[in-house]
């Protein structure tokens, strides 16, 4: 996986200055990612959400992760105590070639989306060492 400036590994996006891009009050939704033999999986904590709701695209490397929260979802009570909600979000994360674009699944259980991205085989390009003089 690459980010947008090179960097191994996903990316989320940023402006120009490296400042995550959005408004700092917008949530984000945590995200783990792992790398397997073969694939990377992202681990997508959303709670308490519907699995019809969860949005993922992939334009170009731009892999999108949203859900919308419908406003019949958003009910008035009288709460004595209200610490969390749930919210819309979107995450978008850069991916690079190696992955297999065809071949990406999502299942949610549990509380958790978990994207697979499986990688092409012979894509990955081993590690180079530069010796410094």
């Amino acid at each position: 996986m690459c980010n947008r400036y090179g960097n191994r590994g996903f990316g989320v996006r940023h402006d120009h200055y490296g400042r995550f891009a959005g408004n700092s009050r917008e949530y984000r939704v945590p995200v783990n990612i792992l790398k397997n033999d073969g694939e990377y999986q992202l681990f997508v904590f959303a709670p308490d959400r519907l699995k019809e709701d969860f949005r993922i695209n992939l334009k170009g490397h731009e892999l999108s992760i949203s859900y919308q929260l419908k406003e019949e979802a958003r009910e008035n009570r009288n709460w004595v105590r209200h610490e969390f909600s749930k919210t819309s979000f979107e995450r978008t994360f850069m991916i690079d070639e190696t992955v297999d674009p065809e071949n990406i699944r999502a299942e949610y259980e549990n509380g958790i989306l978990l994207l697979t991205l499986p990688i092409i085989p012979g894509s990955e390009k081993p590690a180079q060492e530069i010796k410094v003089s």
